[in-house]
């Protein structure tokens, strides 16, 4: 990503780990070579070990005498007993996008490394997701959490490993925190963690699993592109959400169809998440077989037939509006592709 990509002003998210503080000082030095704004660094106190206070504490310290505003960032939620995983992701991703938000901030920059990108690629195998899960993180996405259609999550990281960030952190003589989950085998991603030694020697090495996300990635690119060709053919906007004629879906090869849908429905709603595979299938084969009837829900849309005023494909046209009742997830995004 080059200077002019960046999306600036920003928030650094940094725990305290080394890939975080690695980012708070690469963040800093680059602000500085290029004359913008210092980044703001925020700390998260997820509240699940007693020391996470005073470690957030810790990296407020260490920030402020690197010349940089510092805050923590606390829930007075009660730690969740189990999930806990995704609950600290979404507590973490709420807290800083609210942050930024308030503070008229464009991105958040987080420190997901290398070694990341192939640890998720192996969770998601897992998982049995498709072509978009298996192309891995991105560098630039939207926030993943609705509600901040106009902030920026980026990751800049994603080309080093952790070895060479912790000896960076070396010669600059910063220390790091450790954090025991890190080692602790409840969470999957530990434990894939200590399975690299037992996977190498069948050829699933951190860097080849890089190399797959890559290669996949270009995939979901292509994909993208043709399904866009696939919804100017298929759909419409029209009041309140989008005029659809189901068998322009439907003639369209099934990963472009479920895509364009996918895509609709995140539209009309303004949520940055697509809907779940299996209700996302369904409907896509009760509305491209004619069997939708009176019409369905997903994903705080209605699909139903279009009344007279809004065929514009016929008297098959369907029409896909938000839910009576439902709000936009995102005071700040706009409806569209």
């Amino acid at each position: 990503m080059t200077a002019c990509e960046a999306p600036w002003p920003a928030a650094v998210a940094v725990s305290g780990g080394s890939d975080s503080l690695a980012l708070m000082l690469l963040l800093r030095d680059w602000a500085k070579a290029q004359r913008r704004k210092l980044p703001v660094v925020v700390s998260v106190d997820h509240g699940l070990r007693p020391e996470s206070a005073r470690e957030a504490r810790q990296v407020v310290r260490w920030a402020k005498k690197l010349g940089l505003s510092a805050h923590v960032l606390a829930s007075k939620a009660s730690a969740p007993a189990a999930d806990i995983e995704a609950s600290a992701r979404r507590l973490r991703y709420g807290l800083i996008g609210a942050f930024a938000k308030k503070h008229k901030l464009t991105a958040v920059y987080v420190a997901h490394t290398r070694d990341d990108q192939a640890e998720t690629l192996l969770l998601r195998l897992a998982r049995g997701s498709g072509v978009d899960g298996l192309a891995g993180m991105r560098a630039r996405a939207p926030f993943p959490e609705p509600g901040f259609g106009a902030l920026w999550l980026v990751r800049p990281l994603l080309g080093f490993d952790r070895r060479a960030l912790r000896e960076f952190l070396v010669a600059r003589g910063q220390r790091w925190i450790e954090d025991p989950m890190n080692a602790d085998a409840r969470f999957a991603r530990v434990r894939v963690r200590q399975a690299w030694p037992q996977l190498a020697p069948l050829g699933l090495t951190p860097d080849r699993l890089v190399e797959t996300a890559a290669h996949l990635a270009r995939a979901r690119e292509a994909l993208e592109i043709v399904s866009q060709a696939v919804l100017a053919r298929a759909c419409q906007p029209c009041r309140s959400g989008f005029a659809l004629d189901p068998q322009a879906l439907a003639s369209a090869p099934a990963e472009l169809g479920l895509r364009a849908l996918a895509k609709i429905l995140m539209a009309v709603t303004l949520n940055p998440y697509r809907p779940r595979f299996d209700r996302l299938s369904a409907l896509f084969t009760a509305l491209t077989e004619g069997a939708l009837g009176g019409g369905r829900t997903l994903h705080g849309c209605r699909i139903a037939p279009a009344p007279k005023a809004a065929r514009l494909y016929g008297p098959g046209t369907l029409l896909i509006e938000r839910e009576k009742g439902r709000t936009p997830k995102s005071a700040t995004g706009q409806r569209g592709f």
